[in-house]
């Protein structure tokens, strides 16, 4: 049987990480390239023209004298930390299957486990944004799913407390190959919920496939074709083709978070499932997610501490 193409990619080596990325001049000018891809442009007045302050590494516009730094509103704003090691949580965290735990990222950067809390929440911010701009679309599996342990109140399945609620979504082309995935806190598995879910992650032109969840009527409510399967649960129901992807990267994703993180709080959920949903979503070529997440972040508003602590908006 021949290898998979994607799964024994070489991807990018870690020595070859560091010829890339290994030096701070080599970060700066590909940020630099990121933020300004046509040339400088004043954020106040929008001349080009400028020069640079070296002893304080500060751009200064010719025209208003406005100055500026090359990571001020963004993520890195207020930074104490260097480039390089950004670059190096960057290369873990995309480069890693099951993803990387905080405490190991602070180890392998030799920063303090706070420090490196809020590099993992930034960036997993930023996945999560750039990921919500492109709705999933073609041929659609969609399944309701659960993270957390019951408590002890006699109360189970669906609505059982102490467990958060998320969509599971997986997109396939017209050949049944996983393309996309995207996994989206939800308040309630309600019609309304789902439909808000719907008009914003899915395209309107795909099809998509759920098994009777009464809740799943929204797909159709918003306007998108719908067909559902009764599938009466037990071991039969994951044999189903129509969600034969959709129960895999369940299991996998479920399996990782475990592995990894062993507890993950429902408030952070979001940042975490979006995690996976990216590398996922770009594992055609693992050795370029490292640029396109630098490029993401760079484009992305500061983060300030505060904003990290607040429950993530749920889909």
């Amino acid at each position: 049987m021949p290898k998979n193409k994607i799964q024994f990619q070489h991807g990018l080596s870690l020595q070859r990480f560091f010829q890339l990325y290994g030096t701070e001049e080599q970060c700066r000018a590909l940020l630099f390239k990121y933020r300004w891809p046509n040339g400088f442009i004043c954020p106040k007045c929008g001349h080009e023209h400028f020069y640079q302050l070296t002893s304080r590494n500060l751009y200064q516009c010719c025209s208003c004298r406005f100055q500026c730094s090359l990571i001020s509103g963004t993520i890195f704003e207020s930074t104490k930390l260097p480039l390089t090691t950004w670059f190096l949580a960057i290369y873990l965290i995309t480069q890693s299957k099951d993803g990387f735990s905080s405490l190991n990222l602070a180890r392998f950067l030799g920063i303090s486990a706070n420090a490196s809390l809020r590099i993992k929440h930034k960036l997993q911010q930023v996945m999560k944004d750039i990921d919500d701009t492109r709705p999933l679309d073609t041929i659609i599996q969609i399944d309701d799913a659960y993270w957390g342990g019951k408590k002890h109140d006699g109360v189970r399945g669906r609505g059982a407390t102490g467990k958060a609620s998320f969509i599971a979504a997986v997109s396939t082309n017209l050949q049944c190959h996983p393309m996309y995935m995207r996994l989206s806190r939800i308040a309630a598995f309600s019609s309304y919920e789902i439909k808000r879910w719907a008009n914003k992650h899915i395209d309107h032109h795909s099809i998509v496939f759920s098994d009777g969840l009464r809740g799943f009527k929204g797909i159709a409510a918003a306007g998108i074709l719908h067909k559902p399967i009764v599938t009466g649960g037990g071991y039969a129901s994951m044999s189903i083709p129509a969600f034969t992807w959709v129960n895999v990267m369940l299991g996998n994703v479920k399996r990782s978070l475990h592995g990894t993180y062993h507890a993950v709080s429902q408030k952070h959920l979001p940042r975490y499932l979006a995690e996976f949903c990216y590398r996922f979503n770009r594992r055609f070529d693992m050795g370029l997610m490292i640029g396109s997440l630098a490029c993401a972040a760079i484009n992305s508003k500061p983060i300030p501490q505060h904003q990290l602590k607040l429950a993530e908006e749920w889909w």
